[in-house]
């Protein structure tokens, strides 16, 4: 009958007006869900990027001390642990070799294929093994590469007029890592690394880029370093008057050498 029908027509008006508040309430919950996932992903975008800024702004100084202290307590086990230094040159490697001899058995290995001259080439090398014979009795031995101007001269094709810190450089520090870094794996060292961070000419977080990369192309440790922090490229100056050390104007590569002269650093 109608009273009947009206009847059933309120319920059915009553579960509509709640079948809607319940969809409108589930609608609002789902939405605040979405926000705070969308918050949680924000979130952890945001930490990853503070995190890579942070690596990309390491002080590899500091890294480079956690990792002596470490390797310190090794060596009160095992004795020193044999290290293979890339230098570039006696100034530069003068500081380098003061902050490490304390802590490995080091062999400074020369190998620049950047230089191109080759009188300049063993003109830099004599000066690292005089300067090493004269102030390290023991634990500092030299080794000399084979000169392969070739090599870089290769890698430098078609971008010899790019500036200095730029493709070019980024390439030859991994020219010379990866050489030192195969040297240090073949001949049994425990540690690699360069003196090269020692230049404010150099991009220190390119070669600890590099020297990570080498680390693990070839399964043994890097060291990390900025060796210019804490005053260490003023040691260096200090230590190459102190011995007379050769003192170039330039890194060593033609290009540089050009640049140099065009400043009316060298003649």
């Amino acid at each position: 009958d109608s009273s009947t029908s009206r009847g059933l027509g309120d319920v059915y008006k009553r579960q509509t007006v709640y079948c809607k508040e319940i969809t409108k309430s589930t609608s609002k919950n789902a939405q605040t869900c979405i926000k705070s996932s969308e918050i949680a992903k924000n979130s952890v975008y945001n930490r990853q990027k503070k995190e890579k800024i942070m690596i990309q702004n390491a002080n590899y100084y500091q890294r480079m001390e956690a990792q002596l202290a470490r390797i310190d307590s090794e060596n009160i086990q095992h004795g020193k642990k044999r290290m293979l230094l890339h230098c570039c040159c006696a100034p530069c490697s003068s500081h380098c070799l003061s902050v490490l001899a304390e802590h490995f058995d080091i062999t400074a290995y020369f190998y620049n294929p950047n230089i191109t001259d080759c009188n300049e080439y063993i003109k830099r090398f004599e000066e690292l093994d005089r300067f090493i014979h004269e102030v390290y009795v023991r634990g500092v031995e030299v080794e000399l590469a084979e000169h392969e101007p070739e090599v870089f001269l290769e890698m430098a094709r078609g971008r010899e007029n790019l500036p200095e810190r730029g493709a070019r450089c980024y390439d030859c520090y991994k020219l010379r890592l990866d050489k030192s870094a195969s040297y240090a794996k073949d001949h049994g060292y425990d540690i690699f690394t360069t003196t090269l961070s020692i230049s404010p000419h150099k991009n220190a977080n390119w070669l600890n880029e590099i020297g990570e990369e080498m680390s693990r192309k070839y399964d043994i440790e890097y060291l990390f370093s900025d060796f210019k922090k804490k005053d260490g490229y003023r040691h260096s100056i200090q230590l190459s008057k102190e011995y007379g050390l050769y003192r170039q104007n330039f890194c060593g590569c033609e290009f540089s050498r050009r640049a140099a002269e065009s400043r009316g650093q060298i003649e």
